[in-house]
């Protein structure tokens, strides 16, 4: 059985940071692209921040210099350190696991930036 399990969420100041983890277990995790998308109320789901298996890193445009991925194979782990937060990240961040055969998601953690 596949599982993502996020963390971290909360509920933040702007200028503010939190920091998300996901831990993966089901899946051979090294074979695995790793991803952070995000979903506000009454809009689609937006990639965010992407780990490819190959080591490729990608961003949206809007969080470049303030997000940063990482990633540990050994730990099954991806995380998403926020800074500068505004609120427009308010949104459920997911974590993501895609491979050319299937993708997992998690069940989302809520990110609130507010004053």
């Amino acid at each position: 059985q596949v599982q993502l399990v996020e963390s971290g969420g909360g509920l933040v100041q702007p200028g503010g940071s939190l920091r998300l983890s996901c831990v993966a277990s089901g899946i051979i995790f090294s074979n695995y692209h790793m991803g952070w998308y995000r979903q506000a109320p009454g809009k689609q789901r937006d990639m965010v921040a992407r780990f490819t298996r190959a080591g490729i890193i990608n961003y949206l445009d809007s969080v470049k210099g303030r997000f940063t991925i990482s990633r540990d194979n050994a730990k099954n782990t991806i995380s998403l350190q926020m800074n500068s937060l505004k609120p427009e990240d308010t949104a459920v961040y997911y974590c993501n696991a895609a491979s050319f055969a299937d993708q997992f998601w998690g069940q989302g953690t809520q990110v609130t930036v507010s004053s």
